[in-house]
């Protein structure tokens, strides 16, 4: 196996970069707090109620319900369903995964005099916020080529700044063009490589490209596979002052680990082309951290009655990217003939920014004595202020018009209820969260529902919860030139069992 060779992207090529987007700003500033069975049996509603680990990485105040100090744990199983309409295609896939998604703890310390301050909290919670694990194929018979794709890229720059130089090989030249120009001239390149674009002219200084591929119909395949997630790890304070009124704080500290891999295989046989098939891959490895902080309260008005509010703040994000590809094709050059362009090298882009949208969150609950609640939580965020870092790059500034056109403000609705009944608990919720794109067609609501059960044993507590939600998302499968979209019906579903116990 050729070893493979890290290429540094240099500052002087970032716009030419690999081109973050709005789908990335939304999948980063995207959260569903995964949480305990209890939590997700309720649909999450839970910014008024606390006295759940998870609930304070709702509203922070909600650590200082509990009586006792409290920790718990979280396993999950999620399976995703996609069926995927390409050009009247339609297939389906799932894929499964299993997760330890929720861990934490608060301790509680009651005052020991007659403050007004009756106990302090300190409180550790992780969550996994988002699961990436997913995968669709799609397949179809297109008008458009992927050739257009990498004349998109071509076009406008110099011969002598897409080919190797002689006597220089595939790794090389791929590595010293990202060096010196950067992510598109790559594009080119590995076009001009595999005998799908030709020069106008050959002299060093044309700019004009033409295909090898003839117009007409493509039999085009698509597979696409992710991996990784999103987590938060928040550091929890928290007061109880009086009787009714619960204030906290929370550091939260984000991660992420996202992996991509795609895939188009296609042939045609029209008259005229010199390549009938293109083999065409990509892997992107994307990872990060960040920094957000969240402020809540939340107030007894009676005995029955709470209502609670919090602030999340953006979250500060740095990341890093690397990727790699792969381009293969067959010619009819008297014969078939087959051009490999493997460039065993990983991009390694500069690190930058992503400020997600803040978030406010309004909640009340109806809490009916030991016989059961019912809760309602209300979100607003506002995803065409999310913004890529430094703005003063002109491919930021671009992406982050892009943004604030293309993105708005998104609420989510959320309503959860349990009924006791002895030692068993039984729980159902309801949630719907509005597409953060203008458009909606691109990008659907989401809609969900959860159920769950649980028993109380006094000292600890088992809890299960299925969860189940749905969205529509119209898929596009490059930027540039080859913009098809496959539509995309996406179900995901997922079992959660939890063991809580007071400390």
């Amino acid at each position: 196996m050729k070893k493979l060779l890290l290429l540094f992207i240099g500052m002087l090529s970032m716009s030419f970069m690999y081109a973050q987007n709005i789908t990335d700003a939304v999948r980063y500033s995207s959260d569903n707090i995964e949480g305990t069975a209890r939590f997700k049996a309720m649909s999450g509603a839970f910014g008024a109620l606390g006295g759940d680990i998870s609930a304070m990485s709702i509203n922070p105040a909600g650590s200082a319900i509990f009586s006792y100090s409290q920790t718990s744990l979280s396993i999950s199983s999620y399976n995703a369903d996609n069926e995927t309409n390409y050009f009247n295609t339609v297939n389906a896939n799932s894929n499964s995964d299993f997760a330890f998604n929720q861990a934490g703890a608060a301790f509680v310390f009651n005052s020991r005099n007659n403050s007004p301050w009756k106990k302090f909290v300190l409180g550790f919670a992780y969550d996994q916020t988002q699961n990436f694990d997913d995968d669709f194929f799609a397949s179809g018979i297109s008008t458009t080529s992927i050739d257009s794709y990498f004349l998109a890229n071509a076009q406008g720059l110099r011969l002598d700044e897409i080919i190797a130089l002689p006597g220089e090989s595939i790794d090389d030249a791929y590595a010293d063009l990202g060096a010196s120009f950067g992510f598109a001239n790559q594009q080119a390149f590995l076009g001009y490589e595999a005998y799908i674009l030709e020069p106008d002219t050959d002299d060093d200084d044309n700019t004009l490209y033409f295909s090898n591929i003839a117009p007409g119909t493509f039999n085009q395949q698509y597979s696409y596979a992710a991996t990784g997630y999103n987590g938060k790890f928040g550091i929890n304070l928290a007061a109880q002052y009086q009787d009714n009124i619960y204030l906290g704080l929370n550091l939260n500290s984000h991660f992420i680990n996202y992996e991509r891999s795609t895939f188009l295989f296609e042939e045609n046989s029209n008259a005229g082309s010199l390549v009938t098939e293109v083999d065409f891959e990509n892997n992107l490895s994307t990872i990060g951290n960040g920094f957000s902080f969240q402020l809540g309260g939340i107030a007894k008005l009676s005995n029955d009655v709470r209502v609670g509010l919090t602030y999340d703040s953006p979250t500060w994000y740095t990341i890093a990217e690397e990727t790699s590809q792969y381009v293969a094709s067959v010619r009819d050059d008297g014969g078939p003939t087959t051009a490999i362009v493997d460039p065993q090298v990983i991009n390694v882009y500069p690190d930058y920014k992503l400020q997600t949208p803040a978030k406010i969150t309004g909640s009340i609950a109806l809490v009916l004595n030991k016989k059961g609640l019912i809760s309602f939580d209300y979100s607003r965020k506002d995803y065409g202020s999310t913004k890529f870092k430094p703005e003063s790059d002109t491919f930021f500034a671009a992406q982050n018009t892009g943004i604030s056109n293309s993105l708005k403000v998104a609420n989510t609705y959320r309503i959860g209820g349990e009924l006791r009944q002895d030692n068993f608990s039984f729980r159902g919720g309801y949630k719907l969260e509005q597409s953060p794109y203008n458009d909606t067609s691109f990008y659907g609501d989401l809609k969900g529902y959860s159920l769950g059960i649980g028993y109380n044993f006094g000292a600890s507590r088992l809890d299960l919860a299925y969860e189940n939600s749905k969205r529509d998302i119209n898929y596009q499968l490059y930027d540039v030139g080859l913009t098809n979209a496959a539509r995309i019906n996406r179900e995901n579903s997922n079992f959660t069992l939890s063991l809580s116990m007071n400390l």
